[in-house]
């Protein structure tokens, strides 16, 4: 019998090998880990190649929002691989944010990453799209913060790694930063300097996330009421892989805020290709919210009480679906047992719906088949 390693590949593999395949890697963030064995499962039976991730804000050191750190999120995961028996998976840490840039900042940055590496990521995103200065003189003097504090982290993931392999992604122009025009969007010019200026350190990113219309999370309407989220600028997203392309930059993009999205017009429309990391992280909490009104009325009622007496201040004059749309994510510590020892059959039913929806997922990113690609591609 042979063996087959269920561990975590190097994002490096998966991105490497399925860059121009016309297909888009689900990169799911189950930040309710109850729905992890549903996305594994439809992985596993679309033979897909799979990124599960977590942000710096969801699983710090200290357990983040969603109180769990990420030696407990890596195990969580990997015992999940295991149970299902599925083995094209990377272990990724997205929006390892950098705001502020001052030293104490980095040296966090540094001990988290360190902690990463040591609980078996194998990916990274490192976020300093937040450092950008606005009275710069050209765009490389604009981006001088993100990519010196982008530079640091690469470096110390390098060092850390230690010859292994991992992916890395990195972030320019925020996502879902407005101006009085609306959503800014990242430039053809503005992701080729930064890629540029990354290389000419010594950083080699797999991927890039882009400001290209995307928000995170759930989108609403002025009424408070949830809507389809159809902005993300699809020519923009084209022009910016394309000028990476024309300058030899071996980058592909990496689709932020997807949660929202119609999958129709994922599969029509999306560049697949051009896009090969499509994460998808609140819908998937949404997922859980809504099936917990049905399985556990009394734990939702709880939730959803918890999330308005203590945000509705922070967003006032939202309705509140929109505050506890917006919020709610910050319940998950809070009532971190009872989600977590909630009955068999509810763990069932989120299982059952996380596999279908992540089916439907899959099929939009044209991604069944795409681990055997990889499995090609090692040997």
């Amino acid at each position: 019998m042979n063996y087959v390693n269920l561990g975590p590949k190097s994002g490096a593999l998966l991105f490497n090998s399925l860059k121009d395949k016309n297909s888009i890697i689900l990169a799911a963030n189950p930040r309710i880990v109850l729905v992890s064995k549903g996305i594994f499962q439809a992985a596993r039976d679309m033979d897909a190649a799979l990124i599960v991730e977590i942000a710096r804000s969801e699983c710090d050191l200290e357990g983040g929002y969603t109180g769990i750190n990420p030696a407990e999120f890596s195990r969580r995961t990997n015992e999940t691989a295991v149970e299902v028996g599925f083995d094209i998976w990377a272990l990724h840490a997205d929006h390892i944010g950098i705001k502020k840039g001052t030293p104490e900042d980095i040296e966090g940055t540094r001990e988290l990453v360190s902690g990463q590496i040591d609980a078996g990521f194998t990916s990274f995103a490192i976020d300093a799209s937040h450092l950008f200065n606005f009275q710069g003189g050209d765009l490389r003097e604009e981006l001088a913060d993100n990519i010196n504090a982008t530079t640091e982290i690469g470096r110390h993931i390098e060092e850390k790694m230690a010859g292994r392999g991992y992916g890395l992604e990195v972030e320019v122009g925020e996502i879902g930063r407005e101006d009085e025009s609306g959503r800014v969007l990242t430039s053809p010019e503005e992701g080729v300097t930064f890629i540029t200026a990354l290389n000419e350190n010594g950083i080699k990113p797999h991927v890039l996330a882009i400001a290209n219309g995307s928000a995170h999370g759930n989108t609403y309407d002025a009424g408070g009421n949830l809507v389809e989220q159809v902005s993300i600028d699809i020519q923009r997203t084209m022009a910016v892989a394309k000028a990476l392309r024309d300058h030899n930059l071996n980058v592909r993009i990496a689709q932020h805020g997807i949660t929202g999205t119609p999958r129709d017009l994922i599969h029509n429309h999306f560049p697949h290709g051009d896009i090969v990391k499509g994460n998808v992280a609140t819908f998937y909490q949404n997922l859980v919210w809504d099936l917990f009104k049905v399985y556990e009325p009394e734990l939702y009622s709880d939730i959803w009480n918890w999330t308005l007496e203590n945000y509705r201040e922070q967003a006032k004059g939202k309705a509140d679906n929109e505050v506890f749309g917006k919020f709610s994510k910050f319940a998950i510590k809070q009532f971190f047992d009872r989600i977590y020892g909630v009955d068999e059959d509810t763990k069932q039913a989120i299982t059952a719906l996380a596999y279908a929806e992540t089916l439907v997922f899959l099929k939009a990113f044209n991604a069944g088949g795409t681990a055997q690609i990889v499995r090609d591609f090692m040997r």
